[in-house]
């Protein structure tokens, strides 16, 4: 268990500063890891934890692609489980036991998911999966104390846990169980932290500019330079036929919409909508913390990667309030909106499926310039991912299904805000606001508090007050928050 407040799991300017010199200096990396997703960062702390030296280089900022885009949940599996795909529920199921009861439990939580019943087989069909789910459960080893059984409830039930339902004609709803974790970033962030605590160099603003043979060429702000690698690891999700061009992927964009929590009455269930004309897809609406909630997702083929990071369409937002409001008592509107955010995902090509219907199975695979590609999946088997490409590399066994994240063990339901996202360190937190009470105010008008800001840049690798706000805070995606946000961050910086 890493301590808080952990000197090694700090990351911040001048450690990056320090390490990014040492590798100048010595040339050479045991481990190049290119790319601080959510994968790229598990392999990180993979290799590490079985005492290799490792690098992990990243253009940007840690998620500062796909891995900060998701609908927040921790999926066990049953959509890949409706589709055919036993081997992917599976290990959806265990990777979502070790998050909850291990790896992450102070970020990620048990959300009940509520499927109305308006009567009709849809609910039976609904009820069965949920069963079939409740299985995975069970052979995961995750306790029913953690994950409930599937049940059905009455209406008024239904409407206690999402009051906004249409009434006329519901029955009741059923009730199955998931897994959501607080925020994508922030797993992210600890990941990279905890590798950073088991030895690794975590160094954000530097791009993997070529890969191969042994040898990467890199560039920072001082400009490019060439080091020898053992191994080199590329996980760069969707920009991954940039380095491996031998790669295809099937890019898909995954649009949500941001709504006050209390314009759905201020549900405590994920509310789930099926699509009546593609057996096994649903829309959600997503109950969050501090009063938000997240309506999604599209699935739709994309050929561009830009913008970065990329912008819906008008036609996606009206499809997703259009099949949301199936459901609802009172349509959503176009003004009930107060955000919207877009990621993209990468999928193995397959030419003769749609997006939705490719399956989320990683693609590990060694290229003909010798290094390995890690690329597909999804946020839930990110651990799973790194294990498997770790595995090619290293005759150690893997560790990292018994090493907590730091920040664990936490209270992931907590109505503190420090709390829930920082676990067990928010009591390092809490204690900087009692020597400085002004740090326990709120930034601008938004639910973070200005202690979040010093210990973004200080501990969390935030090299900017833009990266703090976007990536640490996670202030700027509300419309109407994103510019006072940066300036209340900007002026604590």
């Amino acid at each position: 268990m890493i301590r808080p407040a952990e000197p090694r799991s700090l990351l911040n300017a001048e450690r990056r500063g320090t390490e990014l010199k040492e590798l100048r200096d010595s040339g050479h990396t045991q481990v190049l890891v290119v790319g601080a997703g959510i994968t790229g960062v598990g392999v990180a702390l993979d290799a590490a934890s079985r005492g290799m030296d490792v690098t992990l280089v990243e253009r940007h900022d840690l998620a500062h692609g796909t891995s900060r885009w998701s609908s927040k949940l921790i999926h066990g599996g049953l959509r890949y489980l409706a589709s055919g795909h036993i081997d992917v529920a599976m290990e959806s199921a265990k990777e979502r036991h070790l998050l909850m009861t291990t790896i992450a439990p102070h970020l990620v939580r048990a959300i009940p998911t509520l499927i109305p019943n308006y009567g009709g087989k849809d609910p039976l069909i609904s009820y069965a999966g949920l069963v079939a789910g409740d299985g995975l459960r069970a052979m995961a080893g995750t306790k029913r104390g953690t994950l409930p059984r599937a049940r059905f409830v009455n209406a008024a039930t239904a409407l206690n846990m999402a009051p906004a339902l249409r009434t006329d004609g519901l029955k009741g709803a059923i009730v199955g169980w998931d897994g959501q974790v607080e925020d994508d970033a922030r797993l992210v962030v600890a990941a990279a932290r905890t590798a950073a605590a088991y030895g690794a160099r975590v160094l954000t603003h530097v791009d993997a500019v070529s890969v191969g043979e042994g040898h990467a060429t890199l560039r920072d702000e001082h400009g490019e330079f060439t080091i020898d690698c053992d191994e080199i690891i590329t996980c760069t999700g969707v920009w991954t036929e940039e380095l491996n061009p031998e790669i295809r992927l099937s890019p898909s964009r995954g649009t949500h919409l941001i709504i006050p929590s209390e314009r759905l009455g201020h549900p405590t269930a994920c509310m789930t909508v099926a699509i009546p004309e593609e057996f096994g897809r649903f829309v959600f609406a997503i109950p969050q913390p501090d009063g938000l909630c997240y309506v999604g997702l599209t699935d739709l083929s994309t050929e561009s990667l830009q913008p970065d990071p990329p912008q819906p369409t008008a036609e996606e937002l009206a499809w997703l309030r259009e099949r949301i409001s199936a459901a609802l008592a009172v349509p959503l509107r176009e003004e009930d909106v107060i955000g919207t955010y877009s990621g993209l995902r990468p999928l193995v090509s397959d030419a003769h499926s749609e997006t939705a219907d490719i399956s989320r199975k990683h693609l590990i695979a060694r290229q003909p310039n010798g290094a390995i590609a890690v690329t597909g999946g999804k946020l839930t088997t990110y651990r799973k991912m790194a294990e498997d490409a770790v595995d090619l590399i290293s005759s150690q066994p893997c560790r990292t299904a018994d090493i907590a994240l730091v920040g664990a063990p936490g209270d992931s339901r907590s109505r503190d805000r420090l709390t829930r996202r920082f676990g067990a360190e928010a009591a390092v937190l809490h204690q900087a606001v009692e020597r400085d009470p002004g740090l326990g105010l709120h930034v601008a008008d938004t639910p973070a508090l200005a202690v979040e800001v010093g210990w973004a840049k200080n501990a969390e690798g935030a090299l900017t007050p833009e990266e703090a706000a976007e990536s640490r805070l996670r202030i700027t995606m509300v419309d109407a928050w994103r510019e006072p946000a940066l300036e209340a961050v900007r002026a604590l910086w």
